[in-house]
């Protein structure tokens, strides 16, 4: 199938209000998709997408309520609007929300049946599940490479979710035939992810550098991440969903090239001029794990797809877009 293919078909994205959801609704209706939308807003923002509906009007509808605890209407949603499709990436999100509420990220295993079940009662041709590199825990070496189906040490309940997401995929592929994939997203940066303190270290760091802060860095920087540039994780995301190669697969979505966290502090800084700025280091939080580094191979060979946006050229997108957007 091609993405031509995806031309006028139905396609719910759940969370599709959030960082990752909005670019991924972006992406979809580029292609000629018509695409639901269904979030909460207790982390996703209207003005995700406020400019798709301008843009491609009745091609996008919209839906406020909780996947999670509101079953009737996204049974009803299923019944009426009849997606083919479904992107699964409601979720609670954060690191900062992790440490101080953890037990509620298990309330996501809910809207996770639900829709796994809906999906399998109404017909949906695939379902794409969105999990996370916090599956792999810490590796037992540093320089160890995380694959799709080895060392697993899910350590927290954002990432047993996640994991639980990623068997009931692969259950309802095996026992009903339904088509699924999960995708481990390694950290995923770009316009509009959220940059509180309740969000994600690239936004964090361009929003303090840009009102003249230190970047903060915790412990003393050296732990390494997968930083993999928004659009590129869209287009990954689709490729999965468009070849039946991944059908009942987990797979990860990463460059392989993991970057420290102090490298990407400092990039941000002289990204902006600002060289009297220079990295705050603080206590770690203690929940957070060291190191991330992706065996990509299993994407390449799977999706036929290599991420095309070097980590310099997407800081220089997401930091542009932040001068511009964000006061």
């Amino acid at each position: 199938m091609g993405t031509e293919e995806l031309k006028d078909k139905v396609i719910l994205v759940t969370g599709g209000a959030g960082f990752i959801g909005s670019h991924l609704c972006e992406g979809l209706l580029e292609l000629g998709a018509k695409v639901i939308c269904v979030d909460s807003l207790l982390t996703g923002k209207t003005e995700n997408f406020t400019h798709l509906k301008e843009k491609f009007g009745e091609q996008i509808k919209s839906f406020k309520f909780d996947v999670n605890t509101e079953r009737g209407s996204i049974e009803l949603l299923f019944r009426e609007l009849k997606p083919d499709y479904v992107f699964h990436y409601a979720a609670m999100v954060g690191v900062k929300k992790l440490a101080e509420e953890p037990l509620d990220f298990f309330v996501d295993m809910q809207g996770i049946r639900n829709i796994f079940e809906l999906s399998k009662e109404f017909g949906v041709k695939k379902v794409v599940f969105s999990s996370s590199s916090e599956v792999y825990g810490e590796p037992i070496n540093p320089g160890d490479k995380a694959g799709a189906s080895i060392n697993i040490r899910a350590h927290d309940p954002y990432a047993l979710t996640k994991l639980y997401g990623e068997c009931i995929a692969y259950h309802y592929f095996k026992q009903y035939d339904l088509p699924t994939c999960s995708l481990r997203f390694f950290n995923v940066y770009g316009p509009r992810q959220e940059s509180s303190d309740y969000g994600f270290v690239t936004g964090v760091f361009i929003r303090q550098v840009l009102v003249g802060k230190n970047p903060t860095v915790f412990d003393d920087g050296s732990q390494t991440r997968d930083f993999v540039y928004v659009k590129d994780n869209v287009e990954a995301a689709i490729c999965a969903l468009l070849t039946d190669r991944t059908n009942g697969k987990t797979l990860n979505i990463g460059r392989g090239t993991p970057t420290t966290i102090l490298d990407l502090a400092q990039r941000v800084i002289a990204m902006s001029g600002k060289d009297y700025l220079k990295p705050e280091f603080m206590h770690g939080r203690g929940i957070e794990i060291k190191h991330r580094n992706p065996d990509v191979a299993q994407m390449k060979e799977l999706l036929n797809y290599e991420l095309q946006t070097n980590l310099d050229e997407g800081l220089k997108k997401t930091f542009d877009w932040y001068k511009e957007n964000v006061k």
